[in-house]
């Protein structure tokens, strides 16, 4: 059989093929975001954020509440431990400090709440971090109910939603360890053996037991079936990526987490919407915020005017009392409809966010505003979250190289661009991780690593 040349008829190019209908070509809107959804976890800079900002939040609240632990939530609390077991009882409230009334046991769960805020701050085993970090909170504020405010309520939801994320993805000690271990199998070398990730499956495991076993999990089925799925999820995990990291089962666990991770997302962004928009639409519907007086008697109180001179003369002025009542009031009800465009959500974010930082400076409540700009932090874009990446990074870069010895030694043997490091990676873990995250909004598929957080021990 003799092949045509170019110039034969038969070499002529072949029937176009008849042109589809409108709407029906491959790949289209719905079958993008289901690739979307499945093949990345979507805003990784913006769920690092979130969990850097509550898990701050709340360590720096327990910090300064480290005198006053006893008289808050431990056995010197005027809502002492019988009354707060019964209140638990009938609520179906969990809280591990119901399982002994000792102080011991309560200083115990305080030191780990502290240590899991701090961990899960810094990203190391995130997942795990985030579980325990669960328990410390909702343990810490359903023993004393009535001592939190609105900043506590959303610390408390945020806690349950984080451990559903894929929040250590990028600025984390995971993300530095992912990329360690990426870089050794590009360079033909198997990866650091985790030791510790299963140790902390053993420790975990018996705990789970015997807490189930003994009622100890409150009322409720969500949180054991919960606990249960993320600790077995962890021993499949573990298995998958030893004797199969390459096959369908691994793709099909990355998928779930992708899912789970990107449907509490938006669960969050939906949350924080929803918080905006009762708060606004209810002041609408009284006449405090109308006539100012809902923010004219809180700067005139003692309570709430950390810097008296300042609330005096913000209250002294009718139109600066007009301008915040009425300012807060339209962004509150406006900010969930601006999502529908990205520059004037932006602006109103910036406007939120000063207004927290407001109420932190002239009421004195820093912790409720460290909680609700954590919270704000969802919808940052993510070229301005790259960007404030790369200064920090900078920054601690020029600082460090400042230091004498050990330490500018050590900053040079981690610079990006050259092995560096004990871990063979290069750069300090917040850099590390943010090269890895992709640049100005476009997110690579993500897989493998305990970087992600996939399990309990991930």
């Amino acid at each position: 059989m003799t092949i045509p040349s170019p110039a034969s008829p038969a070499a002529a190019p072949p029937p176009r093929p008849p042109a589809r209908p409108a709407g029906a070509r491959p790949g289209g809107g719905p079958a993008r975001t289901l690739q979307r959804v499945t093949a990345s976890a979507l805003g990784p800079y913006q769920s690092a954020v979130v969990r850097i900002g509550f898990a701050a939040t709340y360590l720096f609240f327990l910090v300064r509440e480290v005198p006053n632990r006893h008289e808050l939530y431990g056995p010197d609390s005027p809502w002492h431990w019988e009354l707060a077991r019964r209140l638990t009882d009938g609520n179906d409230a969990f809280s591990v400090l119901m399982w002994s009334d000792s102080t011991v046991w309560f200083e115990a769960v305080y030191a780990i709440t502290l240590l899991s805020a701090t961990a899960l701050m810094l990203g190391w085993r995130t997942r795990t971090m985030s579980v325990l970090f669960m328990v410390g909170v909702l343990s810490v504020q359903n023993r004393s109910i009535f001592m939190g405010d609105g900043g506590d309520n959303v610390v408390h939801l945020m806690a349950i939603y984080l451990v559903l994320t894929r929040c250590g993805q990028v600025w984390s000690l995971d993300a530095r360890r992912a990329l360690r271990d990426a870089r050794r199998a590009a360079a033909g070398l198997p990866p650091v053996r985790d030791i510790v990730g299963p140790v902390l499956w053993v420790v975990l495991g018996p705990v789970l037991v015997a807490a189930t076993a003994l009622g100890g999990l409150g009322g409720t089925w969500w949180l054991p079936a919960l606990l249960w799925v993320l600790w077995l999820s962890a021993a499949v995990w573990w298995a998958v990526n030893l004797y199969q990291p390459a096959g369908q089962f691994r793709a099909l666990l990355d998928v779930l987490a992708n899912l789970a991770h990107n449907a509490t997302l938006a669960v969050i962004m939906a949350e924080v919407c929803l918080i905006y928009a009762t708060a606004g639409w209810y002041k609408i519907q009284g006449t405090r915020w109308q006539d100012g007086t809902a923010l004219y008697y809180p700067l005139n109180l003692d309570y709430f005017t950390p810097w008296p001179a300042l609330s005096n003369l913000l209250g002294a002025s009718g139109l600066m009392v007009m301008v915040l009542t009425y300012g807060t009031v339209i962004v509150q009800v406006a900010f969930p409809f601006t999502l529908f465009n990205r520059r004037v959500k932006n602006v109103l974010l910036v406007a939120m966010i000063c207004e927290h930082a407001g109420i932190a400076l002239l009421l004195g409540l820093p912790f409720f505003s460290m909680a609700m700009i954590a919270a704000d932090a969802v919808f940052l874009p993510t070229v301005f979250l790259v960007w404030l990446g790369a200064r920090v990074t900078a920054g601690r870069r020029r600082l460090l190289s400042g230091l004498p010895g050990p330490w500018r030694t050590r900053e040079r043997a981690g610079a990006p661009g050259t092995p560096g490091g004990e871990d063979g990676s290069s750069g300090p873990a917040w850099s590390g991780a943010a090269r890895d995250g992709g640049e100005g909004g476009t997110e690579e598929p993500r897989r493998g690593g305990g970087g992600e957080g996939h399990t309990l021990v991930g």
